[in-house]
């Protein structure tokens, strides 16, 4: 699979990433049985297979059960540690934590951020984190607080480069004024249902600041890839249905899937956009990794992006 940089850092990667939020097979760790963990080794061994080296986390993902997961694969696995980039997040708080009446919140609090850091270490099995990232916008944030803590974590040797998700411009540009290292990702929700990002100045954002756009949920939650299909009560279903069927047609053309299609187009961009590829089915990551053999015109992306507005450009 052709590499990339991540950011402006030296951390060089596959040009799409593997995401491993599912690979629990849901949000109840104490659900978790002996056949979902073989199952989510398949799919971690599958991805690794198909060439993926960017492996995409949170501290959240069934609650700290998709970290442990993936701990364990790796611990049967050490020498790929040094062959692949490791990231994940944090900032996001259940409810009823550390009190009863405590709300589901945002915290980029130093505490929590050193906190959750630690965690994730430990589950993970590994002394660094290559990338770690604020997962959604704290409110309450402090500039100044989260540069304290960032910088603790890179002096420590826990963290080597770090990243925001989910964060507008005004917000990158804001923790990016007060901290002492470089921003590197912005991951937000980028796909053919999802166009904001090539509008609102995140994308042009990230052009300027050498940034990398990591894209979750690139085929939009399954409705993109192939074999998916646009619900009835789907917003803008008649936009989405001309896209699949054009999706499938330059699949065609391109001698490939309608899942690679999708995830080709984004990587069209030259913001360089990295999409996290979430499926637990191997044959659907093999499918996803096709993309990166895909090299869509320009022509063709735009009767993509036309297809996915539902209006011809102003």
């Amino acid at each position: 699979m052709k590499t990339q940089l991540l950011g402006t850092s030296p951390l060089r990667t596959t040009r799409m990433a593997y995401g491993c939020m599912r690979i629990a097979r849901g949000w109840n760790p104490a659900k978790v049985t002996d056949d979902d963990r073989r199952a989510a080794h398949a799919a971690l061994d599958a991805a690794w297979d198909a060439g993926f080296r960017l492996f995409d986390h949170a501290d959240i993902y069934c609650a700290g059960m998709s970290e442990d997961i993936f701990g364990q694969w790796l611990a049967g696995h050490r020498d790929r540690r040094d062959a692949m980039v490791l990231a994940t997040k944090c900032g996001i708080r259940f409810g009823g934590q550390p009190t009863p009446e405590a709300p589901g919140r945002y915290d980029f609090s130093r505490e929590w951020i050193l906190q959750s850091c630690e965690g994730s270490l430990k589950r993970l099995g590994i002394e660094t984190i290559d990338l770690y990232q604020l997962h959604r916008p704290d409110v309450l944030m402090e500039p100044d607080e989260v540069a304290g803590a960032f910088d603790t974590l890179r002096r420590q040797g826990k963290v080597r480069e770090f990243g925001v998700s989910n964060f507008l411009p005004s917000q990158v540009s804001l923790l990016a004024s007060r901290l002492p290292m470089r921003l590197m990702v912005n991951q937000v929700e980028i796909h053919l249902g999802r166009l904001a990002s090539f509008v609102d100045g995140t994308l042009d954002q990230c052009i300027q600041q050498r940034m990398t756009p990591l894209a979750w949920s690139p085929v939009a939650g399954g409705m993109l890839a192939a074999g998916g299909s646009v619900k009835a009560d789907h917003p803008r279903r008649a936009a989405m249905l001309e896209t699949v069927k054009l999706l499938d047609e330059l699949a065609e053309k391109y001698s490939t899937n309608r899942t690679a299609m999708a995830l080709a187009w984004l990587m069209r961009h030259p913001s360089g956009i990295n999409p996290i590829v979430g499926s637990t089915n191997p044959d659907h990551i093999r499918q996803a990794a096709q993309a990166d053999d895909v090299e869509i015109s320009r022509e063709d992306w735009y009767r993509l992006y036309i297809a996915a507005r539902g209006e011809r450009m102003p």
